[in-house]
């Protein structure tokens, strides 16, 4: 790993600090790991949610992954370039496009969802299996603390 930059006591031991420096890490792996299949981690993003969503619309893509539209323009761009989702009219209506994943695509998700798998088995290599439970669902009621936890009723 990384030399950690030098920080005081009080600081390494900050939710806030340990969270960034594990998510840097993590993000790190995940995002060579994606290298390797020629793959950035919001192509993938994309392109996992086209083939979760099935045919969507740009809008509703930007929208359901927070990305700028402008933005959200160029990635798909990208990946038609390569084959790996497919743009055309929505069906629904006609003005908007909707997008598609591509066999193409299916096939490299397959292989970018296994490196990234891989990629956070690092991450979390030094947990249990019941410890890496425990760390998505603290993680999540962090990251999303009006969810509530799967299975719990939400407490006030």
């Amino acid at each position: 790993m990384a030399e950690t930059p030098f920080a005081p006591a009080r600081i390494r031991a900050l939710p806030s600090w340990l969270l960034g420096r594990a998510a840097a890490r993590g993000h790190r792996l995940v995002a060579e790991a994606l290298a390797r299949e020629g793959m950035r981690m919001m192509h993938h993003a994309v392109l996992s949610t086209v083939a979760e969503l099935g045919p969507v619309s740009q809008a509703e893509l930007g929208r359901s992954l927070r990305i700028d539209p402008k933005d959200m323009v160029g990635i798909v761009t990208d990946l038609v370039a390569e084959g790996l989702v497919t743009r055309g009219p929505d069906p629904a209506d006609r003005r908007k496009n909707a997008i598609a994943i591509s066999a193409a695509g299916k096939r490299r998700l397959r292989r970018t969802q296994q490196l990234g798998d891989e990629a956070n088995d690092e991450l979390t290599a030094p947990l249990t299996a019941e410890e890496r439970a425990q760390l998505i669902d603290l993680l999540t009621r962090i990251a999303d603390p009006g969810a509530g936890c799967a299975g719990e009723p939400m407490r006030s």
